[in-house]
């Protein structure tokens, strides 16, 4: 991690819970993740690498995760909210062998659609591409796979309940 992002999560855990939503939004660009217009990012908010593109009017509650990894971009699109502690990854581990589980790191592309609101502590793991306009219900846990859009996914792991209009 760049230390521009070191102190980026320092200050994020210090600084006013709302008023400071500008000073999160050029201390994240300057770690070079893409920060839209508008976007707010609030109190313990975490980022871990670079490889991050956030869209514009977007909500980021407080104590959510996002970490990437030069093997799995993270792509968030316009107008969503995302409740705290959520975790957001895109790195992970080929299967090792019995002395040692996780092996190779490696990691895949998360994609979450414009307009999408993730639900308190959920957790999106590499591979998942969520289409535009879905909910992710709280405490899901969304695994690898590619989701429509406007639909409503939930539990562990989330599967798609219905099709919202």
């Amino acid at each position: 991690m760049n230390w521009v992002l070191h102190v980026a999560n320092v200050l994020n855990s210090v600084l006013p819970v709302r008023e400071t939503f500008g000073i999160r939004r050029m201390l994240a660009n300057r770690g070079g993740i893409v920060v839209g217009k508008e976007t707010r990012i609030t109190h313990g908010v975490k980022f871990y690498d670079r490889y991050i593109t956030i869209g514009n009017s977007v909500w980021i509650g407080m104590n959510t995760v996002i970490a990437s990894t030069h093997k799995g971009r993270i792509t968030i699109g316009d107008n969503v909210d995302i409740a705290p502690c959520c975790r957001i990854v895109s790195g992970t581990h080929d299967l090792g062998g019995s002395e040692r589980r996780a092996g190779t790191g490696s990691g895949d592309d998360v994609i979450i659609g414009n307009g999408t609101w993730l639900g308190i502590a959920c957790c999106i793991l590499p591979g998942a591409q969520i289409g535009e306009g879905s909910v992710v219900a709280a405490g899901s846990v969304v695994l690898a796979g590619k989701y429509p859009p406007n639909a409503m996914l939930a539990g562990v792991p989330a599967r798609v309940k219905r099709l919202l209009p």
